[in-house]
């Protein structure tokens, strides 16, 4: 296998979340042609996950995701990096998975792969596939962790803020109720709050990642609306009770979607971080012990400057190997870190 080429060529097929059919196109044909027994795993409308097998049941599956965060960047490579939409989170770990099945194969056949669609959304891709489990007793799902083994994952609580109030002229504001100061109000009360912190993880966080509302500049506002996301480093029962107090008789707090902070196994002899991010994991409960782990950093995914060092994608492989002989209770493999896998 050639690593570059492969996550380049997924790169360069678009697939913002919704959009994830074309590389799923590509993926499926790819590994059947690799001999794989490959499924489409129907999710809505175009989009699937692609599902890889050999013969019997798994007991190891690799798995990340498909789609992406917009805009599309098209790749391109230097003497060190590929860079690109996608190029670390998480096509150039869909590459590494493949070369790293690849080479268990020879020993491994209860080997698997499991590629989703909407992990950058709500989950939806791993929320299907969870309702179809091969029995597999371990699952390592890549994301960006520099190589280092995730010992904890935050988990996630998405606001939605909205604040109503009446129109109105603006020469006459007192005529009306702007729903717009209501917000900002709410708001600024909601960052200014003390947030959970745990000892071993740390802090939960806040980002206020959309606002919207209004008519026009010469109109008292009558509606406005905010989303927020938390990071989450425990329950969320008094936090969701401190949120709607803080904001009450301003807007009202609906919470569209919570993803559990988890703790998850390490692996001997691997370096542990903790992932501040959230994964599919916790959508994935029927997939085996899931493993947190894949090349490349969490601080340039989502950026316009996205890439993935050559020299850790080549290493990944080796290390996924290592991970997955030690899961299995087998002898490490190893693998000629030129670029190409063999």
């Amino acid at each position: 296998m050639d690593l570059v080429r492969l996550t380049r060529e997924l790169i360069d097929i678009e697939s913002i979340t919704g959009n994830e059919a074309a590389v799923g196109e590509y993926l499926f044909h790819h590994l059947s042609q690799l001999g794989y027994k490959t499924e489409k795993m129907a999710v809505e409308g175009p989009r699937f996950n692609v599902y890889a097998a050999l013969d019997g049941k798994p007991d190891l599956v690799f798995s990340t995701h498909m789609d992406t965060v917009p805009p599309f960047i098209s790749s391109s490579e230097d003497e060190n990096n590929i860079y690109g939409r996608g190029s670390c989170d998480a096509k150039g770990i869909i590459a590494a998975q493949i070369a790293a099945a690849e080479r268990l194969r020879a020993t491994h056949s209860s080997v698997a792969l499991l590629f989703l669609v909407g992990e950058e959304r709500d989950s939806q891709g791993a929320k299907v596939a969870n309702l179809r489990p091969p029995g597999s007793r371990f699952m390592i799902n890549g994301e960006p962790t520099e190589s280092k083994i995730g010992s904890a994952s935050k988990g996630t609580l998405r606001v939605q803020l909205t604040a109503n109030g009446r129109m109105a002229h603006s020469a006459y504001p007192h005529l009306g109720e702007s729903a717009i100061e209501k917000l900002v109000e709410a708001l600024h009360r909601l960052i200014k709050m003390p947030l959970p912190n745990n000892p071993e993880i740390g802090q939960a966080t806040m980002n206020v990642g959309q606002i919207e509302g209004g008519r026009a500049p010469n109109v008292i506002p009558d509606f406005a609306r905010a989303q927020l996301l938390y990071r989450l480093v425990g329950p969320t029962r008094e936090l969701r009770q401190e949120i709607e107090r803080a904001v009450e008789g301003l807007a009202i707090a609906e919470f569209a979607l919570e993803i559990p902070f988890i703790r998850l196994r390490t692996v001997q002899g691997v370096p542990e971080m903790i992932a501040a991010f959230t994964t599919d994991i916790p959508a994935l409960s029927n997939w085996g012990e899931p493993v947190l782990l894949g090349p490349g950093s969490i601080h340039v995914a989502h950026t316009d400057g996205e890439f993935i060092s050559k020299r850790e994608l080549c290493d990944s492989v080796e290390l996924y190997v290592r991970v997955a002989e030690q899961l299995l209770g087998g002898k490490c493999l190893s693998t000629n870190c030129s670029g190409r896998v063999t």
